[in-house]
């Protein structure tokens, strides 16, 4: 049973898919901003990341935390090559959005609406969920990403084949696996530690 003390009442739970900004309540008291040393800094990598709740409770293990953040960043913006942002964005959104991480689902559809312009796809997308029908590079990217989260075995070459027909090299392949996997593992994480709220 997980201890909601820690989360003010009154607050609203969103219980509907948005790209709004949502606040996360952790139910673990995180660091406080004054708590964290140069050692907890290090494992946030960004000093803006200090004012976020959900970093302070992660770096209780900076070691761990450096690592996931620097994981997270590789795979979001090193865009030298492989998938388009956007399109990174969208492998994020799609599992986010099967695993019902509404927190996570809002932050990576308005990154995927923004550098993709495709702001009425995204919001289907949220809406009627991963089976929305995009266009067929979209729809590809994501059965991918619904693949690799609801059982990983059921990702095989049907879906690789599928992700080349549509114009994905090698490294755009291993950039839509990065992302939904990363994501996958991610919300599982946050769902555990908190909840979103507006």
């Amino acid at each position: 049973m997980t201890d909601k003390t820690l989360t003010p009442s009154g607050h609203t739970e969103p219980v509907v898919f948005t790209r709004d900004m949502l606040d996360w309540l952790p139910w673990l008291e995180p660091l406080a901003e004054s708590e964290l040393t140069p050692r907890h800094m290090a494992g946030l990598v960004d000093a803006a990341r200090a004012k976020s709740a959900y970093f302070r409770l992660l770096a209780r293990d900076p070691d761990v935390l450096g690592a996931r953040t620097r994981t997270d960043k590789d795979i979001f913006y090193n865009t030298d090559a492989g998938l388009p942002r956007a399109e990174r964005e969208l492998a994020a959104t799609a599992t986010s959005r099967l695993n019902g991480c509404i927190y996570c689902a809002s932050v990576h559809a308005r990154f995927a609406a923004t550098y993709s312009k495709r702001v009425e796809d995204v919001d289907r997308l949220l809406a009627e969920g991963t089976g929305a029908e995009l266009d067929e590079r979209w729809n590809a990217i994501v059965a991918a990403s619904v693949a690799l989260t609801s059982l990983p075995m059921t990702f095989d070459k049907t879906h690789i084949d599928r992700l080349r027909a549509v114009g994905l090299d090698e490294l755009s392949i291993a950039d839509v696996i990065q992302s939904a996997s990363f994501f996958n593992w991610a919300n599982r994480l946050m769902l555990s530690l908190g909840e979103p709220a507006r």
